[in-house]
Order: structure tokens, then C-alpha cells, then sequence
């Protein structure tokens, strides 16, 4: 997935009038500003209320839903063999969410503050915020592009990581 791959989507959606929120790989480059590594998909959350309009926005634009595990998260690929992995969110008045987990006592939360902005190529993009990214690092045993995501936050922002 490049660059201009992700500004393509993120157009479809807005066109759509749906809410996203770009996590993963590309939420940390969009956080810092520049393209650090190569990624493999594109992780996207977005308003369960919302996901008949992204469903079908993504169809339009040739995905197909490729990995179904609702509630928790589903993915999309289009002929071009690029993929979209689907957060579902359920918000509260107060602007924070919460994202369904394998665990259902355990849900995913994501306080409205974590809800920020980045950039892509220049362009503003919605994406989550370094300590939301830190909160969706930890728990497992990380891979070499999570520990060198998590140098990149440490770097730019100061903060502490759990690895």
C-alpha cells in the first residue's frame, strides 16, 4: 500500500460523508509526517453506525470483503491487491468509543482525545493519536516494524512505549 493508494481511499470515504480514523502502520507515519516503512494494508476505523455507507463505498471502488471477524474487525481487498482492515466503533455522547475485542468483557477503548489529525503526503488526514497508538501496541509479542513504529513515536513525541 503507498502513499497515494491510502489519499485514493481516504477520497472515496470522504466522499461517502463516512468517519474514519486511520490506525496501524500508516496512522504512525501519518503522525509523524513522512512515509517511515513499506505497509501491507491499511487500518481504518470508522462509525459502526456508519458501515453500510463504507461497505458500499469501498464496493464501489472494487473491494470485496475478504476476512469477516465481526464485531471485532473485518477486511476489504480490491484486484489491485490492496487491503483495508475495518475497525467498527461505537461512540458515546462524549466523544470517546469503544471497538468490540476477542475478549467480550474487555472491550477496545479510545478516548476522544485520541481521535487527532496527521499528514499523508502533505495532506491532512484523520488518523489516532501516539498514545492510542502505544495502547494497541502492547500485549503481545511485537514484530520488527512494531518495535521500529515505536521507536519512531518515542522519537517524535517523547513518549513512553512499552517496548
Amino acid at each position: 500500500m503507498k502513499a497515494d493508494d491510502v489519499l485514493s481511499i481516504l477520497a472515496v470515504l470522504r466522499n461517502a460523508d463516512v468517519d474514519i480514523w486511520i490506525g496501524g502502520g500508516w496512522g504512525i507515519d501519518a503522525l509523524v509526517g513522512e512515509q517511515t516503512r513499506q505497509h501491507r494494508d491499511l487500518d481504518l476505523m470508522h462509525r459502526k453506525n456508519q458501515e453500510a455507507a463504507v461497505v458500499a463505498a469501498l464496493a464501489d471502488a472494487r473491494f470485496v470483503e475478504t476476512l469477516d471477524w465481526r464485531p471485532v474487525r473485518f477486511v476489504v481487498t480490491d484486484p489491485h491487491d490492496r487491503e483495508i482492515d475495518l475497525h467498527p466503533l461505537i461512540f458515546a455522547e462524549d466523544g470517546s468509543a469503544v471497538q468490540a475485542s476477542p475478549d467480550p468483557e474487555h472491550p477496545f477503548t479510545y478516548p476522544g482525545s485520541c481521535f487527532v489529525t496527521g499528514t499523508i503526503l502533505g495532506a491532512t488526514v484523520p488518523c489516532l493519536s501516539p498514545e492510542q497508538q502505544v495502547y494497541f501496541h502492547q500485549g503481545y509479542e511485537p514484530a520488527d516494524h512494531d518495535r521500529r513504529d515505536m521507536a519512531q513515536l518515542r522519537q517524535t513525541f517523547g513518549i513512553t512505549t512499552h517496548f
